[in-house]
């Protein structure tokens, strides 16, 4: 190893450095790594947090904590159970801190699909109801997309707080995820920004001035052409009457999951392995898990399906 400044504090470092980059590459079977990441815990946990962690799987799913007595004191998902309760028995917040208190046990249920796991998170903890558990107990979406006529016939979207007078086109967890949305989905379906809340202004909005809208804001555009498009994205995004199943991972490499949705309500889940063909809908309830539809479920689903573009989804006749 070339060094300059030998024997002297930036040489020396410097060719520390460079020998343990030299050591890690050579070491092909990586015990410097594994013997690193055996320490650190140690150095932090107490000896029955370090055992529990060592018996999770680094996989996607539903854990449980449990108290001395058998209780759950907590419900959480993750895409990785390992690492996320690692985070909370080596967490500052009170929340962490009276987890590392009281914990005595962890279990786990692995779903593979991240959607399976927030849906049995959701319905768990309003079962289970665990004393630490908080955000699930009330809504998680506080928005919606609605539309509305204007006085000129063309369908405005806008996105509103979530009252129950009248259902929403989708939900969001709040108006700037619901903004962002709706920004998107105006350039994707060439819409006009002013008519959807976008750009204010008395005259054209900024996208008619470049060309880009095709005149709605200024009755350039016809009604019905325009309206069209707008239907078309309401119909991609509302699942408020659809049937379908959503087909997303499993917990093994042969297995796929799925949800089955029947005129938008959520009737629960099942694995599958791939060498199992699932010829009908009364084959998939026959081994399926139930789930309670509800507003919290609905939003879950609607909010995974607009991340998700490439989630295979099977409609079915109603």
């Amino acid at each position: 190893i070339p060094v300059s400044d030998r024997h002297r504090a930036s040489g020396d470092a410097q060719a520390t450095v460079k020998l343990f980059k030299l050591l890690l590459e050579k070491d092909s079977e990586k015990s410097i790594v594994s013997a690193a990441i055996r320490k650190e815990p140690k150095l932090q946990l107490e000896p029955k947090l370090v055992d529990i962690i060592a018996g999770l799987p680094s996989a996607t799913g539903v854990y449980y904590i449990h108290n001395a007595n058998g209780d759950i004191i907590y419900i959480g998902k993750s895409k990785n159970i390992k690492s996320r309760i690692n985070q909370h028995f080596t967490g500052q917040n009170p929340k962490s801190k009276k987890i590392q208190l009281e914990v005595a046990h962890v279990t786990y249920d692995t779903t593979g699909s991240e959607l399976v796991a927030l849906l049995k998170e959701s319905e768990e903890i309003k079962q289970n109801k665990p004393r630490l558990n908080r955000a699930l107990r009330r809504s998680v979406f506080t928005h919606g997309l609605f539309s509305h006529l204007d006085e000129t016939g063309y369908i405005n979207l806008t996105i509103e707080k979530i009252t129950g007078k009248t259902a929403p086109i989708t939900t969001f967890s709040n108006y700037l995820s619901g903004k962002h949305f709706l920004t998107r989905v105006v350039e994707n379906y060439n819409l006009c920004q002013k008519l959807n809340g976008l750009y204010q202004s008395k005259s054209s909005c900024f996208n008619y001035g470049i060309k880009v809208c095709q005149g709605a804001c200024v009755n350039k555009e016809a009604v019905e052409d325009y309206n069209n498009r707008v239907v078309t994205l309401i119909e991609n995004y509302s699942v408020n009457h659809s049937s379908y199943i959503v087909v997303d991972q499993g917990r093994a490499m042969d297995e796929r999951s799925a949800v089955l949705v029947e005129k938008g309500i959520i009737k629960g889940y099942t694995f599958f392995n791939l060498n199992f063909q699932i010829n009908t809908t009364e084959v998939l309830k026959s081994i399926m898990t139930p789930l309670q539809h509800n507003k919290d479920a609905q939003h879950i689903l609607q909010s995974y399906l607009r991340k998700h573009k490439r989630l295979k989804i099977f409609k079915l006749d109603d």
